[in-house]
C-alpha cells in the first residue's frame, strides 16, 4: 500500500514538474527579443513603419511580451501646433521602456533619442516652406528634451 501510494505521489510529482517546466518555457520571450527589439528601433523609415505595422497587431507578439504602453509625449502637447507627433513618440516610450526592462537602456539611448528625432522629421517632410521650418523647429525642441531629460 506504502509502495502504491508513494509511487502515485512521485508520479503525481514529476506530471507537475512536468507542467512547469513546459509552463515556464512557454511562458518566456522567444530568443530573438532582443534582435527583434533592434529591428524596430533604429533610425530609418523601414525600422519606423515595420514597428508601426507590429503595433496595429500587437496580439502576434505577445510571446515577447513587450511593453507598448505609451503616455505619447509626456507633458509635452502630441500635436504641438498641429503637428502630429504622438506616433513617434508612442515608439520612442516602446523603446525607452523595452530596453529599461532588458538592463539595456544606457547602452541604447542615444540611439533611441535620434531614432525620435529622425522620426518627428520625417512628420516634418510631409510640410513645405514656412510651416516645415517650425515643424522642424518644433522637432528638434522635442529631440533635445528626451536627449537631456529622457
Amino acid at each position: 500500500m506504502h509502495q502504491k501510494l508513494a509511487t502515485g505521489i512521485a508520479a503525481s510529482v514529476m506530471a507537475l514538474a512536468t507542467i512547469t517546466a513546459t509552463a515556464t518555457a512557454a511562458s518566456a520571450a522567444p530568443a530573438d527579443k532582443p534582435q527583434v527589439l533592434s529591428s524596430w528601433t533604429q533610425t530609418s523609415a523601414s525600422s519606423y513603419n515595420t514597428w508601426v505595422a507590429a503595433r496595429g497587431n500587437q496580439g502576434a507578439w505577445s510571446a515577447y511580451a513587450f511593453d507598448w504602453s505609451t503616455d505619447y509625449c509626456s507633458t509635452s502637447p502630441d500635436n504641438p501646433l498641429g503637428f502630429p507627433f504622438a506616433t513617434s513618440c508612442a515608439r520612442h516610450d516602446f523603446g525607452y521602456r523595452n530596453y529599461k526592462a532588458a538592463g539595456s537602456f544606457s547602452a541604447n539611448k542615444a540611439r533611441l533619442d535620434s531614432a525620435f528625432y529622425e522620426d518627428l522629421k520625417r512628420v516634418c517632410n510631409a510640410y513645405s516652406g514656412a510651416t516645415k521650418t517650425t515643424c522642424n523647429s518644433t522637432a528638434w525642441t522635442y529631440y533635445q528634451a528626451v536627449k537631456a531629460l529622457g
